[in-house]
């Protein structure tokens, strides 16, 4: 092998072991936020978990009122019927005067600002929680689209190693760049695409 071979061959080596490290850095970066978007996508997975269980025990809560609200109604409506048979005053009055706290029970479970636990209040609670629900699995799509994007960049890096294609290399960092896309909507514009779908 002659001084202009080795020159040559050496200076392929050093240009291959620099591309390998350069190569080496987008996967060591690419795994970075590949744990990012993973570790975000788990709390916002349990946050919509969450979320949904509190929905669902509130309008638990709402449909016990209806049931409570619907019963005192009837109760109150059916002694109202019987009252005028009734002809001792002081039995009449003592009817009366408990028709009246049913229908303020029945009030009250309809809407109680004080307690925030009238029909009206858990309805707007629950539809409060439901959207707050809808948002974390909007976030946790978009995280999940973007681990995938990461992924896929890290396996077209690796790729780029041993075949040696440098289009690998820069197809990895662009598939890197839309997995950021995903998780910055996933941050600040989680229903951006869903909202686009429609």
């Amino acid at each position: 092998m002659s001084a202009h071979e080795n020159l040559e061959h050496a200076e392929h080596a050093e240009h291959a072991s620099h591309s390998n490290k350069k190569i080496a850095l987008l996967i060591s970066v690419l795994a970075l936020f590949l744990a990012f978007s993973e570790t975000l996508g788990k709390s916002s997975q349990t946050a919509a978990i969450a979320d949904n269980i509190k929905a669902s025990d509130t309008w638990n809560f709402f449909q016990a009122k209806t049931i409570r609200q619907t019963s005192l109604r009837v109760a109150a409506e059916a002694m109202t019927a019987q009252l005028p048979a009734i002809t001792n005053d002081e039995t009449k009055a003592t009817i009366a005067k408990q028709i009246e706290a049913w229908r303020n029970t029945v009030t009250r479970y309809e809407s109680d600002p004080k307690e925030q636990d009238g029909r009206k209040e858990l309805r707007a609670l629950a539809e409060k929680l439901e959207h707050e629900r809808d948002t974390w699995l909007a976030r946790y799509h978009q995280y999940e689209f973007a681990s995938a994007a990461f992924q896929i960049g890290i396996v077209l890096a690796s790729a780029e190693v041993i075949t040696g294609i440098a289009a690998l290399g820069w197809f990895s960092g662009l598939v890197g760049i839309f997995g950021l896309g995903f998780m910055a909507l996933g941050l600040w514009a989680p229903h951006a695409l869903h909202l686009a779908g429609h």
